[in-house]
């Protein structure tokens, strides 16, 4: 079916047998059959008319008419002709579509049915349209899919885990079968897979089992954080918490969002010193999956109890004119409280006669510090007391006025961006400072100019994102002013300049100004002849828009060069007209392909064709085809009658290529006429046998 019209079909051709042979014969198509083919009505060649598609027409009858001319009246024969087309492969498989998504749940066993791809072939034999599949990932590592290469179905290899792999990315091709394995053709698609979340994760705490609370904290008071995580996907992956035990006295309350796990009532050490929590983290899937945690909270003492007497009236006696140093008592008290907290000290409280008696302020133990008279005093009171400190501190807070502006570090920001930042990126994180307390210091921050739509603001934080695609092309700089304020109406607000200079990367390809250029040289002008100057620009910036040109092709022999930078393309060598008559793309050798390629990395380049047509300058003398030429002609031949035609070759071209005849000698009595343009030559006169056997033209070509 790949036969081009106008080509003869040489195995179709007459044979010279008995039926042909020395006999006029005229062929001919029948006509309702001579819609794809001719034939040469005096050989009987077989001509195509028309280019065959198998898929159309795979079989045609030809009617093929002989008519006889050597019988009276003419005789008709006919044949029939059979003719079979092969089928080529000219047509590509194809997919219905050039993308797709496919959706398949991470718990499915191994070999389960993903997708079935169906290609199309439109040609008509088996093997052309026979069809095999094959799959690659666009990522390094084990592919854990499969496609079977014959029915296209698309099935799980591996066991699939969304939290380690989201979504897959293959490229599935369709190629047929045609016998030559150059013919074959093939269709790809591109197709993601993204793998749907199941519950198979439960939720793992992360926060430490441990926590510290002081005795005295107030109803409400934050004792601790709990935080687990779940890597599942959206209600999958939703964590609540809960307290299974150990709170039996409400003595604490947990927020099952936030986890945050605070008192619901006064702690008392003295009454318990700790408390275990078994704490459980669930997730919202179906079924839902949960994890447990031992929390232990220790409850730290607060110095709140005072040290208490064992007894609270000791009795003793003791010898008088006793050497000082006599040891009378020990008295001892206990405190609830722990560790420093239950340290006591001891003392004795000012009181008649207590200068006769000291106490260890550590053990308790009471001794004589002089030598006791009975005679004297006989009895003596003594208080003594463990010393129970509190001291109080005096804190003065002096309540806030609004009467401090936010100001910024710096009046104004300049820095350098690189114009492929993604869309969201933060470029600067602005920090504005207000001495004022509260409300009245907490800053906002807004921008008052136009950035074309590429930047905003945090209110919150100060962070400068970009919010489209830049390009430094389009625009290189931006100046915008930022503002900080906060809740006043009547103080003035600080403002910075920013100015963000976009740095170039080497994104645009260098453009020739056309596509296609034309030029002409005469032939044999001299080497470094400029013929014409192209030109290419590159919108990018530094080396990035600094353009080379360079010859890629069609100038395997060195005919041309070009200047580097400047793009004028001028002869290597002489050129011969008559050699090469255009540099063009009908013929590899004979067209230029330029390249303009900047200096960026990496570099990126264009190329443009020329067609370089070299000019005619007649140096080439016209050549007959044969130097002599013998013509045997009888005497009878009327006057009029053509006797030959002579015939002669410019290889200039144009005007230079048109050739002129004319009869220079031997033709004295005019016998002859030499159509000077032609080179027929007729006869003018009647011929005499026996009066001229020879007639000698010499005829000359200008």
């Amino acid at each position: 079916e790949n036969c081009k019209p106008a080509q003869v079909l040489n195995f179709l051709k007459w044979p010279e047998n008995h039926l042909t042979a020395n006999r006029k014969l005229h062929f001919s198509i029948a006509k309702e059959d001579d819609v794809y083919f001719e034939i040469d009505s005096s050989t009987g060649d077989l001509f195509l008319s028309k280019e065959l598609d198998y898929e159309t027409a795979s079989h045609f009858l030809l009617q093929i008419i002989l008519k006889d001319y050597n019988n009276n009246p003419p005789q008709n024969n006919t044949v029939f002709l059979s003719i079979d087309v092969e089928d080529q492969n000219d047509h590509s498989p194809y997919f219905q579509d050039d993308f797709i998504v496919i959706g398949i749940e991470e718990n499915v066993p191994v070999g389960t049915l993903v997708y079935t791809f169906n290609a199309k072939d439109g040609d008509g034999t088996f093997l052309n349209s026979k069809i095999q599949y094959s799959l690659e990932m666009s990522t390094m590592g084990e592919n854990p899919f499969l496609i079977h290469p014959s029915y296209g179905t698309l099935t799980t290899a591996l066991p699939l885990d969304r939290e380690i792999t989201r979504s897959v990315t293959l490229t599935v091709s369709a190629a047929d079968q045609a016998r030559n394995l150059t013919d074959r053709r093939f269709d790809s698609l591109a197709v993601k897979i993204v793998v749907l979340d199941i519950n198979d994760n439960s939720p793992s705490f992360t926060s430490v089992p441990l926590s510290y609370v002081m005795e005295d904290v107030e109803v409400g008071f934050l004792a601790h954080h709990l935080i687990a995580t779940d890597p599942d996907e959206g209600r999958n992956g939703e964590v609540t918490y809960h307290i299974l035990s150990g709170n039996e006295n409400k003595a604490f309350a947990l927020d099952k969002i936030t986890g945050l796990l605070t008192t619901s009532q006064l702690l008392d050490r003295e009454i318990q010193d700790c408390y275990n929590l078994t704490v459980m983290a669930l997730d919202d899937g179906s079924p839902a999956l949960s994890t447990t945690q031992l929390l232990t909270i220790i409850v730290l003492d607060v110095n709140d109890e005072t040290p208490v007497f064992l007894k609270q009236l000791y009795e003793t006696a003791v010898h008088e004119n006793q050497d000082p140093g006599e040891f009378v008592l020990k008295v001892e008290a206990v405190d609830r409280d722990a560790g420093l907290n239950s340290l006591l000290r001891y003392e004795i409280l000012p009181g008649t006669g207590y200068e006769n008696f000291k106490i260890n302020p550590d053990s308790g133990e009471l001794l004589t510090t002089a030598s006791l008279d009975r005679e004297t005093q006989d009895v003596f009171s003594i208080k003594g007391s463990p010393s129970r400190c509190s001291t109080a501190q005096l804190y003065l807070s002096v309540l806030d006025e609004n009467d401090h502006s936010p100001l910024f570090a710096k009046t104004q920001y300049q820095i350098s961006v690189r114009e492929d930042l993604k869309e969201g990126s933060a470029i600067l994180d602005l920090s504005a400072s207000d001495k004022d307390d509260g409300l009245s210091g907490e800053v906002t921050y807004s921008l008052i100019d136009d950035t074309f739509g590429a930047f905003a603001i945090d209110s919150v934080t100060g962070s400068i994102v970009t919010t489209k695609a830049l390009d430094r092309e389009t625009k290189s700089q931006y100046t915008f002013r930022a503002v900080a304020s906060d809740c006043s109406n009547h103080l003035p607000r600080s403002t910075t300049v920013m100015t963000v200079f976009l740095q170039d990367v080497n994104d645009n390809v260098p453009k020739f100004k056309q596509s296609y250029y034309k030029a002409s040289v005469w032939e044999g002008q001299s080497p470094k002849t400029d013929i014409m100057q192209v030109f290419a620009t590159d919108v990018d910036s530094g080396l990035n828009g600094e353009i080379e040109y360079s010859i890629t092709s069609g100038n395997e022999n060195g005919e041309f060069l070009i200047d580097s930078a400047r793009g004028i393309l001028a002869t290597n060598t002489v050129l011969d007209h008559e050699n090469t008559s255009s540099y063009r793309e009908v013929a590899a050798s004979h067209h230029l392909v330029l390249l303009a390629s900047d200096r960026g990395t990496p570099s990126l380049n264009s190329t443009a064709t020329v067609l370089i047509t070299v000019l005619d300058v007649n140096d080439n003398p016209p050549e007959f085809s044969r130097s002599e030429y013998h013509i045997h002609v009888k005497e009878s031949i009327p006057v009029g009658s053509h006797v030959t035609e002579v015939s002669a070759n410019d290889y200039d071209a144009g005007s230079n290529a048109e050739i002129t005849y004319a009869i220079i000698s031997g033709n004295d009595r005019g016998h002859f006429h030499l159509d000077g343009k032609t080179g027929s030559v007729d006869l003018m006169k009647a011929l005499d046998y026996e009066d001229t056997m020879k007639f000698t033209l010499i005829i000359q070509a200008t």
